[in-house]
């Protein structure tokens, strides 16, 4: 995808331990997913969903239970990620709905168009508004007319007071999870600079200058915000 590909941080340790340690953020991930399946509850029963960045296949394992007509396809260039959530589906029965994509959205072979696609805290990692915006036009590129994203990542206004309180807070939380003091001290300085941390608006723009229609926040747990867009016509 040259310039327009997130980085690969994950390797086969990495990966193992990826649920693991996330697991007490659970309750965000949840409710995520509970308000993305209502998002998307009036898609037709068996319905096509693209997961764009699937890492172990999160969102798809919850949205397999919940419709079990639909069919994914997971992209994610991190191969120890996707083996991670191949096993997991498996171990669930829905391998035979799934279809395992190692790479990026661009070496995806075929034609074929979804209604639906999900790409959860991955475009900010493109630092450019250009490399966003060919992110989510390969996106709006796959989705049939009127396909819905549903599109989460890191936003705020960092100028604000508000971003301070919740970065703070933000920093609290990320200390569950076990990263180290020092790379939590970081943080700071990273976001913004190696992680787009941008403000609703600004994200709203791009996503709807990359082919969709208004963007509507339909989620928010600190710094994570959430959207949902339909391609346009």
């Amino acid at each position: 995808m040259g310039s327009t590909a997130p980085p690969v941080f994950f390797n086969k340790e990495q990966a193992a331990n990826y649920d693991g340690r996330f697991r007490k953020l659970a309750p965000m991930q949840d409710a995520l997913h509970l308000l993305t399946s209502a998002v998307l509850a009036e898609l037709p029963e068996e319905a096509r969903i693209l997961c764009v960045g699937a890492g172990t296949g999160a969102e798809i394992m919850a949205l397999a239970e919940r419709f079990p007509g639909w069919h994914f396809t997971a992209v994610e260039p991190a191969g120890a990620m996707l083996d991670v959530f191949r096993g997991k589906a498996e171990d669930a029965g829905i391998a035979d709905r799934c279809a395992f994509h190692e790479g990026y959205l661009d070496s995806l072979p075929g034609t074929e168009r979804f209604h639906a696609a999900t790409s959860f805290l991955v475009s900010q990692f493109l630092l450019t508004a250009e490399a966003r915006r060919g992110f989510f036009e390969g996106i709006s590129n796959r989705l049939l007319p009127g396909g819905c994203l549903v599109s989460t990542d890191l936003s705020s206004d960092r100028a604000s007071g508000d971003y301070q309180e919740l970065f703070s807070a933000w920093v609290r939380l990320q200390a569950a999870t076990g990263i180290p003091l020092e790379n939590l001290e970081k943080l700071r300085e990273v976001y913004g600079r190696d992680v787009a941390v941008s403000t609703p608006h600004y994200v709203e723009a791009i996503i709807s200058s990359a082919g969709f229609g208004k963007s509507v926040q339909f989620y928010q747990s600190l710094l994570i915000r959430g959207w949902f867009a339909r391609r346009a016509s």
